[in-house]
């Protein structure tokens, strides 16, 4: 279940960021959104793991910020992977990552809570 909400919730934040901000990010359509969602819920789970583990001391001496290095990383995989998902700079992945990472925040937060 949580394949399919995680999913979700990055093709509809990447559909939004795409029409907010059509310079950073474009997408094809959106089986590319969606695709891109499920590749990026894929590399959370298995690769930026292993990417917080390698940043770990830079991580810990810019007090946490590197992890927006690291997501922004994750998005550039993604960029190389999906051909129908485009963004215009390393520092464009940078602010997406943010958005992102501030709307999963919000969204996800009380999405698995039991109540």
């Amino acid at each position: 279940m949580k394949i399919i909400y995680q999913t979700l919730i990055n093709t509809l934040l990447f559909m939004a960021i795409a029409r907010v901000l059509p310079t950073m990010l474009w997408l094809n359509d959106w089986v590319s959104a969606v695709i891109a969602g499920f590749i990026l819920f894929i590399l959370n789970i298995t690769i930026k793991p292993i990417l917080k583990i390698i940043s770990l001391p830079i991580t810990l001496l810019t007090f946490g910020l590197f992890s927006i290095v690291v997501n922004a990383l994750t998005l550039e995989i993604v960029r190389l992977i999906i051909p129908g998902f485009g963004l215009s700079s390393f520092s464009a992945a940078m602010l997406i990552s943010v958005i992102m990472s501030i709307a999963n925040a919000f969204v996800g937060y009380n999405a698995f809570k039991r109540t």
